[in-house]
Order: C-alpha cells, then sequence, then structure tokens
C-alpha cells in the first residue's frame, strides 16, 4: 500500500506514529507531510527508516499514486486538529482512504462522511475497539508463550518501540516470537489489536487477555506493548489494566534518559526507579509476580554516543538487570536475560 501520512508541525520528536510506521510498517510511504519541514527529506532527520520526502501538503502529491492518507500524530487527548481538515479533504476527493488512531473518529465527521461516500473511500477509526469485548477471566498466564510486557517511566519513553525491536531481534535469533498490538502504532505495524485506551475502563484487561488466548499458544514468546505509566495521573489506569490483563512473567523497564517530569504534566516529577520497580512489581505479584528483569534507555536526546553508552550503564547499575538502548546498541544482551 502507497501511503502519505501526515505529521505537521510534530516531525519527527512527537510524532512517534509516523515513526513506527516509517521504521517497522509495511506500506510503501511516498511523502511525509509537515509543513514546517517543506523540501526536506526523513533521511534529514532519522537515519535508521525508510525514507521519503517532505511535503507541505497533500495538495503538493499526486494522489492517484497515493492509496491513504495516514495521519501519524498521537496528540494528548487524541483530537482532531483542524489544521488538518485540508489534507484530509483533499486526499479524499482524489480518491484515498484516510486511517486515523485518533480518539475523534473520522466516520462520525459528517463532511468526512459525505466525501468518503461520494468518492468510494474507506475511513479507517483503528482506535475504535469491538464492540463485545467483556471482563477479563484471569486466565493468560495458562497459555504456553512466555509473556514479556513493556513498562514505562511515562508516556512516550519508548515501550512500542522496545517490543517491536525485541519481537523482531527475538525472530531473527530463530525465537518463536510475536507482539500483542495495544495502541494505534502497534495496530498499524501488526494488522491487529485492541486500542486499549479506547476499551471502556472494565473491559481493559478482558482486551489484553483476549488477544493473548487467541496467538497465545501458537508461539513460545509474547512481547505485549505497554501503554502509559503506573505513576501518569491521567494515563495509570490503562496501564494497571494492561498489566493484569497480560499476567506478564516479566517486564522491561523504558525511561528516556534526562527525563524529570511526566511529558504534558509537567507539575509532575518523576519518582525514582526503584518506585517504579517497586510499584509494577507490586500490582502485579497478586495476579502474575512478574519481575523486571531487563530495561530500555532512550538516549535519542544525546548526540554523544559516549554519554549515550554511559547513561546505559548508570541505568542498568541503578536497576540491576541488562539494559540497553535498541535503536543504538542492539539488544542482544537484553535478549539474552529475558529468553
Amino acid at each position: 500500500m502507497n501511503i502519505a501520512i501526515l505529521a505537521h508541525e510534530k516531525f519527527p520528536d512527537r510524532a512517534k506514529t509516523a515513526l513506527g510506521v516509517l521504521r517497522y510498517g509495511d506500506y510503501d510511504v511516498t511523502a511525509v507531510l509537515d509543513r514546517n519541514n517543506d523540501g526536506s527529506r526523513v533521511g534529514n532527520f532519522v537515519s535508521d527508516v525508510q525514507d521519503a520526502p517532505i511535503v507541505a501538503g497533500m495538495d503538493d502529491l499526486e494522489t492517484d499514486e497515493i492509496d491513504a492518507l495516514l495521519i501519524g500524530i498521537a496528540p494528548i487527548g487524541g483530537k482532531f486538529d483542524e489544521s488538518w481538515r485540508d489534507d484530509v479533504r483533499t486526499a479524499l476527493e482524489g480518491g484515498c482512504d484516510v486511517i486515523a488512531g485518533l480518539h475523534y473518529f473520522l466516520e462520525t465527521d459528517d463532511e468526512f462522511a459525505r466525501l468518503a461516500a461520494e468518492h468510494d473511500c474507506e475511513l479507517r477509526d483503528v482506535r475504535k475497539p469491538p464492540a463485545d469485548l467483556t471482563v477479563a477471566d484471569g486466565v493468560a498466564g495458562e497459555v504456553d508463550a512466555e509473556i514479556i510486557l513493556t513498562v514505562g517511566t511515562d508516556c512516550s519513553v519508548g515501550k512500542m518501540t522496545t517490543t517491536m525491536e525485541l519481537a523482531r531481534d527475538a525472530r531473527d535469533a530463530g525465537y518463536d516470537a510475536a507482539v500483542i498490538p495495544t495502541g494505534q502504532t502497534g495496530i498499524l505495524i501488526e494488522g491487529w489489536g485492541h486500542p486499549i485506551d479506547r476499551v471502556v475502563s472494565d473491559f481493559t484487561a478482558g482486551a489484553v487477555e483476549e488477544m493473548i488466548l487467541e496467538i497465545g499458544d501458537d508461539h513460545d514468546y509474547l512481547f505485549v506493548e505497554g501503554q502509559g505509566s503506573i505513576v501518569h495521573p491521567a494515563y495509570s489506569a490503562v496501564t494497571c489494566g494492561i498489566l493484569h490483563g497480560s499476567m506478564a512473567d516479566q517486564l522491561v523497564l523504558c525511561h528516556t534518559a534526562g527525563k524529570e517530569v511526566i511529558h504534558g504534566y509537567e507539575s509532575f516529577e518523576l519518582p525514582a526507579l526503584q518506585t517504579y520497580v517497586d510499584l509494577y512489581e507490586g500490582l502485579s505479584e497478586p495476579v502474575s509476580a512478574a519481575t523486571v528483569t531487563a530495561g530500555v534507555l532512550n538516549t535519542s536526546g544525546l548526540e554523544d554516543e559516549a554519554a549515550a553508552r554511559e547513561a546505559v550503564s548508570a541505568y542498568a547499575t541503578e536497576l540491576g538487570v541488562p539494559t540497553t538502548d535498541p535503536i543504538r546498541f542492539g539488544t542482544d544482551d537484553v535478549l539474552e536475560s529475558l529468553l
């Protein structure tokens, strides 16, 4: 599928869906839309993902060469930014489907629904959960697979990236591993999954359990994509739902080097790392007794490689478990510990 990715004014640092799809998705990316970086290329900013030109908008592209426009931004609250409307309108008028992972469903927008019907296009809202989800039965731990969950000190610290890197590298090493996608980016990459942060609270654990039961006996290892943080003032409920629903065997604690406050809630300081270990393991213990057996440190904000290695080493020492930055330094030591 040929797609264009909308990432206006957020690429690359705050467009994690765009980056995830560029790095792991099975799409041919024709262009990235970012009016702030018009005329540049993806490779000028990020070197280890699919390269593509960056343009100001859909008007700069031949829509008959594009199958879909994908909204590659996941803002706090999942709202639709009205500055994107012209690009979505142009895409639909040109016969392109539109894919979004927002809490704002495009199919409920009168203009978009009308244009989609007129031009025979699909509006795909990947953050819309199925209607038949139920509460958990507490049986995810009975599957044959070892269940490994990524957890974080905050949102946007690398849980999805870590999940994808560990699963891919495990498969490359000959292990039978699969991903349990729980967010819009993971769903777009894997082609299936439940958007846990959109599921009714009573059913969050059940939605995770359902996915694990679906494929848990077909693989030796399941890498579950974590969401949020257990101390996040807005998203902790999603984190706990995934923790208990997955009945994880092992936890990988993800953190960003130098991060001290919660993104978007800067009046809340991050607690000490040991507090996270105690909270995650303590909450897990009555259900599945998972332990933090590895760590991942996002060092993308550190330009100097020596400083990045020093930061990873310090993080490993503080946690007392194997640690890496999977993008910068690979996953060998962490995978050896996990598998």
